[in-house]
């Protein structure tokens, strides 16, 4: 290990509290880092007992206060334990603060990795309240003193440089978020697929993710009424951001059911472990992402990872991870310029999502062509072993 560079990653998740994506991509960037620097970790949560992790609990002062309010009391006492680092990293809006704050506490270099964009996800108003006011202050300062930028794709660098003109280009740099293969690879065994009630004599379309406006969902639910009559549909989908869309998905998979067969229409609340979602994926005949923002989506990386063929809005930064044609099918969209990422056409996006997944289900073989090049793909350009070695590039650009 190269112990004369300390980095100091600091994030809200961590295992084994990990609801997202940034959460997998800290799981993994960090074990990739160590043989390369002195990496140490602050999240936020129960203890850990993985050496060089620190995790935060909610402050008591600031028990029943607003929600961001709380995170920003962990932000100080994590920019506070970052003390005699070289250099701090920081993920997310949760964690933002913390690296602004330790920037100026301790006199180093700020890293922000963009995993996605307040000014681009207007509905957690819903979620946060007067919050979204603070987790909005709290990401706009960090990016725009930040010493350097990482984008998770072309398309967020265009998005941060659109949400915060203020920013000098050149400290915006691209840096994909990788998938293990060895994790993510095709698991043939059905003992999940039999537990949960999944037919494998049946084609499936798959989701996966968690229940928020970005995610899509209600799209795809209203989209699974066109598919064809022998499609099960499969939805790994937990977490709601607030009661109004548990509630509105709650209600259109009711529909669902009632206007198709109910053993065709299975839905999973809970989160499930890894190697569980791997079986899931690798069986499936299509994967669904029908996000309307997302600055990456390595779910469709895991999915690709299980050999299993992609259907996925051609927004944000998906084109570069899914090679239309090749990994699997992307369905336009016209989206509203008020940051929402709403369909200028809902019904037209929820027709074209519905025809991308019927004509892979009623051509398994051409899903199977594109799932096994989609695994080739996911191997050969998304290995975290590289995208820690652009990382500590990035970081030595600013020490």
């Amino acid at each position: 290990m190269t112990t004369s560079l300390r980095v100091d990653l600091i994030t809200r998740e961590y295992p084994p509290e990990v609801y997202g994506g940034a959460g997998v991509h800290l799981e993994y960037l960090a074990r990739d880092l160590r043989p390369l620097a002195d990496v140490r970790v602050h999240c936020f949560g129960a203890p850990r007992t993985e050496p060089g992790v620190t995790a935060y609990p909610d402050l008591g002062e600031l028990s029943g206060a607003n929600a961001a309010l709380r995170t920003m009391g962990v932000d100080l006492a994590m920019a506070a334990g970052c003390e005699g680092t070289n250099i701090v990293h920081s993920h997310t809006w949760y964690a933002n603060f913390a690296g602004h704050t330790a920037k100026l506490l301790h006199g180093v270099p700020h890293v922000v990795t963009t995993h996605s964009l307040e000014p681009l996800r207007p509905w957690k108003a819903e979620q946060l309240g007067g919050g979204y006011a603070l987790s909005s202050f709290c990401e706009r300062v960090a990016i725009e003193h930040a010493d350097a930028i990482i984008a998770v794709s072309g398309g967020m660098r265009r998005d941060v440089l659109t949400a915060y003109p203020s920013v000098n280009p050149d400290k915006v740099r691209v840096v994909y978020n990788g998938i293990d293969t060895t994790q993510y690879a095709p698991d043939r065994g059905t003992d999940v697929i039999e537990r949960l009630g999944i037919d494998l004599n049946r084609p499936s379309v798959v989701f996966v993710g968690r229940i928020t406006r970005q995610k899509g969902l209600p799209y795809l639910m209203r989209a699974c009424h066109d598919l064809p009559p022998e499609t099960q549909i499969v939805l790994l989908a937990g977490a709601p951001d607030t009661p109004e869309i548990a509630a509105e998905v709650a209600g259109l998979a009711d529909e669902l059911r009632k206007a198709r067969d109910p053993q065709g229409v299975i839905w999973v609340q809970e989160m499930l472990p890894k190697h569980e979602v791997v079986q899931v994926l690798t069986h499936a005949t299509v994967f669904v992402c029908p996000s309307i923002y997302e600055p990456m989506g390595i779910v469709n990386l895991e999915a690709m990872a299980c050999e299993t063929a992609v259907v996925a809005t051609a927004t944000g930064g998906i084109p570069e991870v899914v090679a239309d044609g090749e990994t699997g099918l992307l369905v336009p969209i016209e989206q509203l310029s008020d940051g929402t990422g709403t369909p200028v056409s809902p019904e037209k996006f929820v027709a074209d999502l519905a025809s991308a997944m019927t004509t892979l289900i009623r051509d398994p073989q051409r899903a199977a062509t594109m799932g096994l090049a989609g695994r080739r793909r996911a191997v050969e350009k998304f290995s975290w072993s590289r995208i820690a070695v652009d990382t500590l590039e990035v970081y030595n650009s600013v020490l």
